[in-house]
């Protein structure tokens, strides 16, 4: 089962394609199976070229795997990840010359 633990659109500044991409989704998400879970932070940059363009972009999309192994979902790993995910999703942004503007979200968090 595919949890979003933690989902929120944020502004950007990041060019893919030769297209310049404006909005970012940022997520936690845990996906466990007969006693296996994985948790992955992720990015994806899309050009959110007006207040109702949230159409997400397959071809910049990056993740990370936090964690990967035997156990179930943990609300402690959780709130770690959590504290963390800013600066892996920066990591991830660096990688490719893109950035997520934090002090700008373009809509309220989600938590699952």
């Amino acid at each position: 089962m595919v949890i979003d633990v933690y989902r929120r659109y944020y502004k950007a500044d990041a060019v893919f394609s030769e297209v310049r991409r404006r909005g970012a989704l940022v997520t936690l998400t845990s996906d466990s199976e007969a006693g296996f879970i994985t948790y992955k932070a992720a990015v994806s940059f899309f050009p959110h070229r007006d207040d109702e363009d949230f159409a997400v972009s397959y071809d910049a999309y990056f993740e990370k795997v936090l964690y990967s192994g035997k156990g179930r979902r943990s609300k402690k790993k959780e709130v770690e990840y959590l504290e963390q995910l800013q600066e892996t999703i920066d990591g991830l942004a660096a990688e490719h010359q893109a950035s997520v503007i934090w002090d700008e979200p373009l809509t309220g968090e989600s938590r699952g």
